[in-house]
């Protein structure tokens, strides 16, 4: 496995060593049959958790590939016994490619992901044609598609990716109004205390396709 290193924390260390088997999305099946959600790049895992919380009848996917990020959560779902949470520390092309396959997700959720602002790093962006083909393709029908991001550059950018999608249907006339169901995480706070705009996009899988 391939991942960027960050720091980890002493409780963070601890929850990869003794608890990722059980919340492991490769070695822990689901206990119910349920809804699919999955949500990519979860950071610290505020949202996640809050959306496991809020859905107990929904299985829940996060990937991310900061183990940082994955202890966090880990951390999260043993305190507030979310058994219906599984995680991938895996590159999201891989899970996706590998592990889920087509018309099996209700919803993605991808929150704030990293904007690559300068041009020439536009390329590593994860919204990317291909990747957004992918991911309308995992729906079900009518499935939802969420992404939120605080820089203006990228929000035009991604509304741009998502409307080119011809198995997308935009559920708003541009961006949407916030879902008040999620946590503001800390790169919204951070965003909003730097005085950006938050933009949310929602779009679902049309159902002829």
């Amino acid at each position: 496995m391939t991942v960027r290193r960050g720091r980890v924390t002493k409780a963070q260390r601890r929850a990869l060593d003794h608890l990722l088997p059980k919340y492991d999305f490769f070695a822990q099946p689901f206990a119910q049959l349920a809804p699919l959600g999955v949500e990519i790049g979860f950071g610290m895992g505020e949202a996640l958790a809050q959306w496991g919380a809020q859905a107990p009848d929904w299985n829940l996917l996060g990937i991310e590939i900061y183990p940082s990020g994955v202890g966090a959560l880990i951390n999260r779902l043993e305190e507030q016994e979310l058994g219906n949470v599984r995680v991938a520390h895996e590159p999201a092309e891989t899970v996706l490619e590998e592990y889920i396959p087509p018309d099996s997700v209700q919803e993605f959720r991808i929150l704030f992901p990293d904007p690559w602002p300068k041009k020439r790093h536009t390329k590593r962006r994860l919204l990317q044609q291909g990747f957004v083909r992918k991911l309308a393709e995992r729906l079900v029908s009518n499935g939802e598609l969420y992404v939120a991001t605080d820089w203006s550059p990228y929000a035009e950018w991604a509304l741009e990716q998502l409307s080119a999608e011809p198995m997308l249907e935009n559920l708003a006339d541009g961006f949407s109004v916030r879902d008040d169901r999620r946590v503001v995480t800390k790169f919204e706070a951070r965003g909003k205390r730097l005085g950006h705009d938050i933009y949310d996009l929602r779009f679902r899988r049309r159902p002829e396709t």
